[in-house]
């Protein structure tokens, strides 16, 4: 672990956690359903799997430029981006609440609908 890569890993995720912050304060609602962590985590997932599918299509990629952007673009800016812990609150309000239809929902959105979209911004980028 250099410097380098602590101060990549330190800017993206101040600027991932700030846009969560702001997406946050945008999506609020009265439901109680969590549209905003649902919302950060699937576009999150959907942007880490572009991003990987991107990195995996560079032929030759530069030494260190290679590894400067993953740490500051997955690790960092997404890893502050989007949020399991959150994920895991809302999950147990809803459960605490007897809201057990929104529980799943939230469940099954977040974790397939996750994946789904991972899988489909790779194959896009990789493809391409």
């Amino acid at each position: 672990m250099t410097l380098q890569a602590v101060l990549w890993v330190a800017l993206g995720g101040a600027i991932g956690a700030t846009a969560r912050y702001a997406v946050g304060e945008t999506l609020k609602t009265t439901s109680g359903f969590p549209v905003a962590t649902l919302g950060v985590n699937l576009l999150g997932s959907l942007l880490m799997g572009l991003l990987i599918g991107w990195l995996a299509r560079q032929a030759a990629p530069q030494e260190g430029l290679h590894d400067g952007l993953r740490l500051f673009l997955a690790v960092g800016l997404l890893g502050g981006f989007t949020t399991f812990s959150a994920f895991s609150m809302d999950v147990f309000m809803l459960l605490d609440k007897r809201e057990f239809f929104s529980a799943t929902a939230y469940l099954g959105g977040s974790l397939i609908g996750g994946v789904a979209l991972f899988i489909g911004g790779y194959m896009l980028v990789k493809a391409g």
